[in-house]
C-alpha cells in the first residue's frame, strides 16, 4: 500500500480545489502521479483517444497497445501488464460503464505494489472526479430545463390558458394548477440574488411547493411569484409569501409589489398589478404594496359599440402572421429589446414585425397615443359580449372619441387624475403632460420644459406615487394616463 505520508500528499493535491469548488483537472492527478513514480502516465477517454498525459510518453507505446486497450475498454480485461521494448507498462480499466476509460503507466523500471497501488488509487479519484463533473453537468442541465419549464408555464398562464401550462407539464402538473385563483408578488431585488433565491425555495420536483418562482425574462431585477389561493381568498401555503416580506424588511435594497388574487385565466391582469403596485413600493417606508385599482377603462365602456370599434380598428392586421400579432401586443408592454429576449428573437426582427403592423394600421408606434389606442382596442376585443352574443359586427362601429366621451369614461378619467389635482404645486401635472407631448422621452420633456433629465424623472416618480402606477417602463400605466388626459381635455 502507499505510504500514508504519499496518501496525505495526494489530499494535499484535492483539498483546495474542493475546498474552493473549482473544477478539479485530471492533468494534475496524471502529472503529480508521473513524478511520484517517475514514470510516464496516459489516460484515455471512453473513445479510445488520450484525454491526458505526461509529455514525454511515445505515441508509439500506445499503437502498439491498442489490441489490449481495445479489450480494457470493453470489459473484458480489468487490468493488464506487458513490455513494450525497454519499457514495463500496465493498463487499467477505470469505473463500470463500458465503454470504459483507461489508465496507462509506462516505467522503464519495474513498478512495484506499492506504486501499483498508488496508481490504482489515482485511477480510481480521475474516475470519481470524472463522475462528479457529470453528476455537477447533469444538475446544471436539470436546473436549466426546470427554469426553462416553469417560464413555460408561467406564458401560458399570461396567455390565459391554464389548460395549456397543465399539458406542457407532462403529468408533472404543479400544485399551482390545482388552483382556481393566485395572486403576484413581484420582488424587485439584485439580480445576481433571484438564481439563489429560486434555489432556496425550491423543491425536488423543481417547482417550489404551492407557488411557482421565475426569472422575468424581460427585467434582470424582477423576479416573479405565482401563489395560488384557496376559496376564501387565503394563502394555501403561506411561507413563501411570509419568506418574501422577510426578504424585503431585512434588505434595504429590496421592493415587492402584490396584485389584486385572479382566476388563474387572468395572470396577465395580476401581473400588470403587481408592475404597479411595485412602482408604488419604492416609496414606502416598508417597501411592501398591495394593488388598489380601479376598474379598467376597457370594461367600462359600452360593450356593443367598444367591440365594434375594436374590431374595426384591428381588422387591418388581422391578415398578418400570427408572430407580428403577438410581438405588437407585447411592445406595448415592454422595451423592444425585452420583447426579443422574451421570443429569443433578434431586435431587428422584433422591429420588421413593428413596422409591418405600423404600416397596415396606420400608426405611429413610437407615439405614446397611437400606444394607447393599440392597447385599448387590443384590450376591448378581448372582452366577451353580454350574454355570451357573438354580433358585435352588426353594430356601426362608433369613433373612439364618442366612445370615451360616455359619463362612465368622464368619471373614470376624473378618478384616475384626482390624486395630481391637491394642492397649488401644478409641476407634477405640467411634467407629465409635456412628457406624452414629448413621446415619453425624458431627454426632451427637460429640454421642453428647461429642467434637468433628473428633475423629469423625479416628478414620473412622484406621479408613480401618486396614481400607483408605473409609468417609467412602458406599460399600461402610461396608456391609462394617456386616455386620462384625453378624456379630461375634451370632457365638460
Amino acid at each position: 500500500m502507499p505510504t500514508p505520508q504519499v496518501l496525505d500528499e495526494l489530499l494535499r493535491q484535492l483539498r483546495p480545489r474542493i475546498c474552493q469548488g473549482a473544477d478539479l483537472d485530471p492533468q494534475t492527478l496524471i502529472v503529480w502521479l508521473g513524478r511520484q513514480l517517475e514514470a510516464e502516465i496516459a489516460l484515455l477517454d471512453r473513445a479510445g483517444e488520450v484525454e491526458v498525459s505526461t509529455t514525454r510518453l511515445t505515441p508509439d507505446i500506445l499503437a502498439s497497445l491498442q489490441p489490449v486497450l481495445t479489450q480494457l475498454s470493453s470489459g473484458q480485461l480489468a487490468a493488464a501488464a506487458s513490455q513494450v521494448g525497454v519499457f514495463h507498462v500496465r493498463c487499467e480499466a477505470l469505473g463500470r460503464h463500458v465503454p470504459r476509460p483507461v489508465l496507462v503507466v509506462s516505467s522503464r523500471l519495474p513498478l512495484t505494489r506499492e506504486a501499483l497501488a498508488l496508481a490504482s488509487h489515482v485511477g480510481a479519484m480521475v474516475e470519481v472526479l470524472r463522475q462528479a463533473r457529470q453528476a455537477d453537468n447533469l444538475a446544471l442541465r436539470y436546473q436549466q430545463a426546470a427554469a426553462r419549464l416553469r417560464l413555460a408555464v408561467f406564458m401560458a398562464l399570461m396567455t390565459g390558458e391554464p389548460t395549456l401550462a397543465r399539458r406542457m407539464t407532462a403529468g408533472a402538473v404543479p400544485p399551482l394548477l390545482d388552483a382556481e385563483r393566485l395572486r403576484i408578488h413581484l420582488l424587485r431585488c439584485p439580480p445576481s440574488d433571484r438564481g439563489r433565491l429560486i434555489d432556496a425555495h425550491q423543491d425536488a420536483s423543481g417547482y417550489h411547493g404551492r407557488g411557482l418562482m421565475v426569472r422575468c425574462p424581460v427585467y434582470d431585477h424582477h423576479l416573479i411569484c405565482l401563489l395560488p389561493l384557496d376559496h376564501d381568498g387565503n394563502y394555501m401555503d403561506d411561507r413563501l409569501a411570509t419568506s418574501l416580506r422577510t426578504l424585503v424588511r431585512d434588505n434595504p435594497h429590496y421592493a415587492l409589489g402584490i396584485s389584486a388574487p385572479v382566476p388563474l385565466p387572468a395572470t396577465a391582469q395580476a401581473y400588470d398589478q403587481a408592475r404597479h403596485a411595485l412602482a408604488v413600493a419604492g416609496h414606502t417606508p416598508d417597501r411592501v404594496a398591495d394593488y388598489h385599482g380601479r376598474p379598467p377603462l376597457a370594461g367600462l365602456l359600452p360593450r356593443r359599440q367598444a367591440l365594434a370599434w375594436a374590431h374595426a380598428f384591428l381588422e387591418p392586421i388581422r391578415a398578418a402572421p400570427r408572430l407580428t400579432f403577438d410581438i405588437t401586443s407585447l411592445a406595448l408592454n415592454f422595451p423592444r429589446s425585452g420583447v426579443a429576449r422574451l421570443l429569443d428573437i433578434s431586435r431587428n426582427t422584433v422591429t420588421t414585425h413593428l413596422r409591418r403592423a405600423q404600416d397596415a394600421l396606420g400608426l405611429d408606434l413610437q407615439d405614446p397615443r397611437s400606444r394607447a389606442e393599440l392597447a385599448l382596442a387590443l384590450a376591448i376585443a378581448d372582452l366577451p359580449l353580454p350574454d355570451g352574443n357573438t354580433a358585435a359586427e352588426q353594430v356601426p362601429p362608433p369613433s373612439v372619441d364618442s366612445l370615451l366621451s360616455t359619463e362612465a369614461a368622464i368619471t373614470w378619467a376624473h378618478a384616475f387624475l384626482q390624486p395630481l389635482q391637491p394642492g397649488t404645486d401644478r409641476t407634477v401635472h405640467q411634467t407629465l403632460r409635456a412628457w406624452i407631448e414629448a413621446g415619453t422621452d425624458a431627454q426632451r420633456t427637460a429640454q421642453n420644459l428647461g429642467i434637468s433629465r433628473a428633475t423629469v424623472r423625479a416628478h414620473l416618480r412622484t406621479a408613480e406615487q401618486l396614481l400607483k402606477r408605473s409609468l417609467l417602463p412602458p406599460g399600461p400605466g402610461t396608456h391609462e394616463l394617456v386616455h386620462a388626459f384625453h378624456i379630461a381635455d375634451r370632457a365638460p
